[in-house]
């Protein structure tokens, strides 16, 4: 990384550039969110996941197409693990839709059953390993609630920036984490890919990261602030952003590594999580360097407001 210890990149000068970037991708993700909405998995619309294990392996395609062609048109049926355990999604149901838990387990039983039932007619090894049952109510709440965690988050972090810099640097902040959060949801929504708990830890989880990032920038900020008092606040962004260049590749591309290791060799099971947090990477270092920094400039941040005002005489007050 020498070769990025001395580059000197007038990335403040292209901010226009990647306004406009950065202003498309929020339209596109918006307008499929508004338009499509998001793929939701059971954990949010409820209904019945059954875990099925075979002796032999078998094709998930052949699974599907079997369900389907004996009532389970909505099946969605992929690898758990392995080529010998099949992960099979239901949609609600009315016959799940039910006030008494023991009604709903009786339903999920018979589900369940029905399920195996048609499977054995592919392996007679057929065996269910694992059902669970979410109803519509508990999904509902889990989207409240899910969405009252990523407010909070950023209503902390705008307070904690506040404190710790100035509220230039704190709106800065947060708007380059509603940014990263609204186009990686947009992603999920444009490509239809599962949304679900494991996602939703994703998108808090880069919350954190891009948070990190731009944290890191922000103290060099604020110290040359102090230390190159005649560069203006454009060149003071820059040579701040230049300064960690160096340390968020390295960040980016060591996490990108592992990211891409899970989401190749992870399996069907934590693709959408792996997917969630490399598309968040790639956005949150994107971010930090032109959306936070951006948006503090804009702002008006100066010299002044990072410097504490002294006292007329503040240093004669031990004095009687």
């Amino acid at each position: 990384m020498n070769l990025l210890a001395n580059i000197n990149v007038d990335f403040m000068g292209k901010r226009k550039i990647a306004l406009v970037f950065s202003a498309l991708l929020i339209l596109v993700s918006l307008g499929s969110l508004f338009t499509r909405g998001l793929n939701f998995g059971l954990d949010f619309t409820g209904g019945t996941v059954v875990v099925v294990h075979f002796d032999q392996g078998v094709v998930a395609s052949e699974i599907r197409e079997k369900l389907q062609n004996n009532g389970f048109p909505a099946a969605v049926v992929k690898n758990f693990g392995s080529n010998k355990d099949i992960e099979i999604t239901l949609l609600p149901q009315e016959s799940l839709e039910t006030d008494g838990d023991a009604e709903a387990d009786s339903d999920e039983s018979r589900l369940s059953n029905a399920v195996l039932d048609v499977l054995k007619q592919v392996d007679d090894s057929a065996r269910i390993s694992k059902a669970d049952f979410v109803g519509p109510q508990v999904g509902k709440e889990l989207v409240e609630q899910g969405s009252l965690a990523m407010l909070y988050a950023i209503i902390g972090i705008l307070i904690y920036v506040t404190f710790r810099f100035e509220w230039r640097f704190s709106l800065g902040a947060v708007s380059a984490l509603v940014h990263d959060v609204v186009i990686t949801a947009g992603v999920f929504s444009v490509f239809q890919v599962e949304f679900d708990l494991t996602v939703l830890a994703a998108l808090l989880a880069v919350i954190g990261y891009s948070l990190n990032d731009t944290i890191v920038v922000f103290d060099r900020v604020r110290e040359n602030f102090r230390t190159m008092r005649k560069k203006s606040p454009q060149e003071v962004m820059n040579t701040s952003i230049c300064q960690t260049l160096a340390r968020t590749v390295i960040t980016s591309l060591t996490t990108m590594l592992v990211l891409i290791a899970l989401y190749v060799f992870g399996g069907a099971l934590i693709n959408a999580f792996a997917f969630a947090l490399i598309v968040g990477v790639v956005v949150g270092t994107y971010s930090s360097i032109f959306v936070a920094s951006t948006t503090t400039l804009a702002l008006g941040i100066s010299r002044d407001d990072l410097i504490p005002i002294e006292k007329e005489g503040a240093d004669l007050s031990h004095i009687p």
